[in-house]
């Protein structure tokens, strides 16, 4: 998709990359909220959960650390949800919360039920075909234990984070949203990858493994909670166009 220079480039700067996707990430939620107001909000939630299905399992290096791709978009999550509770209140973010757990039940049961397609064997196209379900097999086909760790993790970690949002927001008055944005969202993806690392991962890779990869993607999880911060206050200082619209009609 890329031009080879770009890519080029890239695989040299794999730091920036990271900084670069995770800024287009939250920037585009932002857009979307602007163009879609709440539906571009849930859509955003929908399609970080399928990018981090397909991006989760693949693991690089980022400033020194292995970590899961999928932990930007994941994040992302938190980030659409935190807007939501600020621009629509608590009962619109919890709805968000279970219209994602129904995306993320019918990605997994959608998906494994392509893999029972047999490929092609038709002498022309037999070679393709099989190349493009072994990679289908390694993405996704998942385990019980992917399913229901990842399942587990997105709902309790979700909904106290919607649950914490409020908390703080009462408690401070409404004041201080960086507060509330970064205090639920690092205290719900403490537990969410405390229940991934020891459900998901411990029995991939031992114990000792698991628990290092859970700590060097909830301290990228902080990270990303701080970057975003900025991001919230820009989408809350404005309407958006479907908000505009509404208001004058």
């Amino acid at each position: 998709m890329f031009p080879e220079s770009v890519q080029v480039f890239f695989e040299s700067n794999q730091n920036l990359l990271w900084l670069c996707t995770l800024f287009l990430d939250l920037g585009l939620t932002v857009l979307m909220y602007r163009l879609f107001g709440k539906e571009g909000l849930l859509a955003c939630i929908a399609l970080a959960i399928l990018l981090a299905n397909l991006q989760g399992p693949k693991l690089t290096i980022i400033l020194g650390f292995q970590t899961s791709l999928g932990v930007i978009f994941y994040s992302g999550i938190f980030f659409a949800t935190d807007l939501l509770s600020e621009r629509y209140g608590r009962a619109a973010a919890n709805r968000a919360v279970m219209i994602g757990f129904s995306v993320s039940c019918i990605i997994v049961l959608m998906m494994s039920m392509a893999l029972l397609f047999a490929p092609t064997d038709h002498p022309e196209t037999a070679e393709f075909s099989q190349r493009i379900q072994r990679s289908f097999e390694n993405i996704l086909d998942f385990t019980p234990r992917f399913v229901f760790g990842s399942l587990a993790a997105y709902l309790i970690s979700q909904r106290l984070d919607v649950w914490s949002f409020h908390y703080i927001k009462e408690k401070t008055g409404g004041r201080a949203l960086w507060l509330r944005n970064n205090l639920s969202t690092m205290t719900s993806q403490a537990v969410d990858t405390m229940i991934y690392s020891l459900v998901v991962w411990w029995g991939i890779v031992d114990l000792q493994t698991a628990i290092q990869l859970g700590v060097v993607k909830y301290g990228f999880k902080v990270a990303i909670a701080m970057f975003d911060t900025p991001f919230i206050y820009w989408a809350r200082s404005w309407k958006s166009h479907s908000e505009l619209r509404e208001g004058a009609a």
